[in-house]
C-alpha cells in the first residue's frame, strides 16, 4: 500500500512539474516576436538621435509605451512574458532568431524606420 501511495505522489509531482504549462496572460510566441521587433526598432531610433542621454531615455519610454499600445499589451504582461521565456534559453533563442531575421528582412527591404 505504501508503494502505491509513494508511486502516486511521484506521478502527481512529475505531472505538476510539466514545463509546457504556461501561465495565464502570457504573450504567445508570435506576439512576443512582433513586440520585440518594435522594441528594438524603438531602441535603435532613440539611440541614433543626436540628443543627450537623459532626453533619449525619456523619448524611449514614450515610444515604448506607444509600442505597447500598438500591440494592445501592457508593460507588466510583456515583462512577465519576457521573464517566462528567459527561463528556457532554447525557446528564447528561437524567438530572437525570428526577431533578428525579421529585422534583417526589413533592413534589406528599404530601411527599418520607414516600416516602423
Amino acid at each position: 500500500m505504501k508503494r502505491i501511495l509513494i508511486l502516486s505522489f511521484c506521478i502527481l509531482y512529475l505531472a505538476s512539474c510539466n514545463s509546457s504549462n504556461k501561465p495565464k496572460g502570457l504573450l504567445p510566441e508570435d506576439k512576443m516576436v512582433e513586440v520585440l521587433i518594435d522594441i528594438h526598432l524603438t531602441e535603435g531610433l532613440t539611440s541614433a538621435m543626436p540628443v543627450a542621454y537623459d532626453s533619449s531615455k525619456v523619448l524611449y519610454n514614450l515610444l515604448e509605451r506607444d509600442v505597447f499600445i500598438k500591440h494592445q499589451v501592457s508593460d507588466s504582461v510583456f515583462t512577465q512574458s519576457m521573464l517566462y521565456y528567459l527561463r528556457d534559453p532554447s525557446e528564447m533563442e528561437r524567438i530572437y532568431s525570428r526577431v533578428i531575421d525579421s529585422l534583417v528582412v526589413r533592413e534589406s527591404a528599404g530601411g527599418l524606420i520607414d516600416q516602423f
